[in-house]
């Protein structure tokens, strides 16, 4: 049983694309609303075409979750040149997520960046980005199916490693846990104030937490919200929503 939807915290969830927004196409997004709904949370889906809407539903919003995207940030936003291996950029979704973070970091509500979103918040923060992993790294740990010849139909899992002492370390319960993958970026230097706290075996950074303050922030470079039946990534969102819910309380004593 869930908690009484009063008691849920109000988390708000970006359409993934414009293009999904556009066609009501929800397969993907729906994944995000059932992980929150299944953690304890009530999923808010957020429209990338009316910022001035956005501004005010925020207000009435706890906590965020900012999901994956077959789009690129544009390398000029982190200061480096296209080398011709990003996907076109989603301005409306990019924009959405920067008035997200924006609210977030000055209401202390708390973040949960998945992929795309994990890139956009270390961007944000001032952090550059690898734009191919294996153009630039020369990895050969598949990070995606494309990775694969031939391509299976399901996302290569490989080991990440988390820092002791951090959120993601906690939640685990140690250091180690299998994970899925499907992305060719990843975070290169890490933003103001983001602690990297995870890695997969070939050095590739997997997770980043906030340290700016107490506020919970944590950025992942998986999809915790397609692991089903995963016990890990469902303690991540049963972590995140008890944030939401400690972060609502805090931000009503001091109105």
């Amino acid at each position: 049983m869930f908690p009484e939807k009063a008691n849920q915290p109000r988390v708000g969830i970006p359409w993934r694309t414009s293009q999904e927004e556009t066609e009501s196409n929800r397969p993907k997004i729906r994944n995000y609303e059932e992980a929150v709904r299944k953690a304890g949370g009530e999923p808010i889906l957020l429209s990338l075409k009316d910022l001035g809407t956005l501004q005010e539903r925020m207000n009435d919003l706890d906590a965020f979750v900012l999901p994956g995207s077959p789009a690129d940030i544009d390398p000029s936003e982190y200061g480096a040149v296209n080398m011709g291996n990003s996907a076109p950029a989603d301005l409306p979704r990019e924009e959405t997520d920067r008035a997200i973070l924006k609210h977030a970091f000055a209401q202390q509500k708390p973040v949960l960046a998945i992929c795309y979103g994990c890139q956009l918040l270390n961007v944000f923060l001032g952090g550059t980005l690898i734009q191919d992993l294996q153009a630039e790294t020369g990895t050969v740990t598949p990070h995606r199916r494309e990775d694969l010849t031939p391509e299976p139909k399901e996302d290569p899992v490989h080991s990440s490693i988390f820092e002791e002492g951090s959120k993601l370390a906690a939640i685990a319960s140690g250091t180690r846990a299998e994970i899925n993958s499907a992305h060719h970026q990843s975070v290169a230097k890490p933003g103001e104030n983001l602690r990297i706290t995870a890695h997969a075996p070939d050095g590739t950074i997997e997770g980043v937490e906030w340290t700016g303050d107490s506020n919970w922030v944590v950025g992942v470079q998986w999809h915790p919200e397609r692991m089903f039946g995963d016990a890990f990534s469902e303690r991540l969102f049963r972590d995140f929503i008890e944030a939401a819910r400690t972060a609502r309380g805090a931000i009503a004593g001091r109105l």
